[in-house]
């Protein structure tokens, strides 16, 4: 393994994926969700970062090319679980995160069983493009799911560090879903929009790997 700094910062963006997660268990709401849609994007930034410098550098490595496509799903993944929970398990966005988590696996199925041919899977410019509409989604429905709670603590009369208080005390719950139009309902539509269009860009690379596989997977005449 070649350590440089496109591994470098694939490794980071591994290890952020989780931490993302992590924000909700150490912090209060809504700092939770501002922690952890900055932790996102600037791991989403790396992911250009690091195969821009790969490449001008001359750095590329299997270890590189290995895990950059891993830790896009993880960051993906669990983005998308967290955010679901505490979207109340709303059905416009359950449908379209089951479409890109059920092609994740698929796909991930399709390489382990081609093995030494799974290189005929090569990341493809539409799949670059499903990435990038998945990052940009994630990031502006996080940016949702933190409004809300915003608005539904002022819709209470208290602020934000008084709320944070009565729920360190116990004395209130946290809040997931207001259920008022503001400026969380326009970045929640925004977000949904674009979770749509990348769930639509997700099944179309997953399809179109699965036609480059269909020639392997089926049986020798007898």
């Amino acid at each position: 393994m070649r350590w440089n700094l496109p591994n470098t910062l694939t490794v980071m963006r591994l290890i952020a994926a989780p931490g993302v997660a992590i924000m909700f268990l150490y912090f209060h709401r809504p700092w939770a969700d501002w922690f952890a849609l900055t932790l996102f994007v600037v791991a989403a930034i790396t992911d250009w970062f690091d195969g821009y410098i790969a490449r001008a550098w001359h750095q590329e490595s299997k270890f590189g090319a290995m895990l950059d496509p891993i830790a896009d799903k993880a960051m993906v993944v669990i983005a998308l679980v967290i955010i679901t929970g505490y979207s109340g398990m709303n059905p416009w966005l359950i449908l379209p995160v089951t479409v890109i988590l059920f092609r994740e696996v698929f796909v991930s199925g399709l390489r382990e069983f081609l093995g030494a041919k799974a290189g005929l899977l090569k990341v493809t410019k539409l799949a670059k493009w499903k990435t990038t509409a998945q990052m940009v989604a994630i990031a502006i429905l996080f940016l949702g799911t933190g409004l809300e709670h915003l608005e539904g603590i002022a819709r209470r009369g208290l602020s934000v560090e008084q709320y944070t208080e009565l729920v360190t005390q116990g004395l209130a719950d946290p809040i997931r879903s207001c259920g008022a139009r503001g400026c969380s309902s326009y970045a929640t539509i925004l977000g949904l929009g674009l979770i749509w269009v990348a769930a639509v860009l997700t099944f179309m690379t997953g399809w179109d790997y699965f036609r480059k596989a269909l020639p392997f997977l089926k049986d020798d005449a007898p």
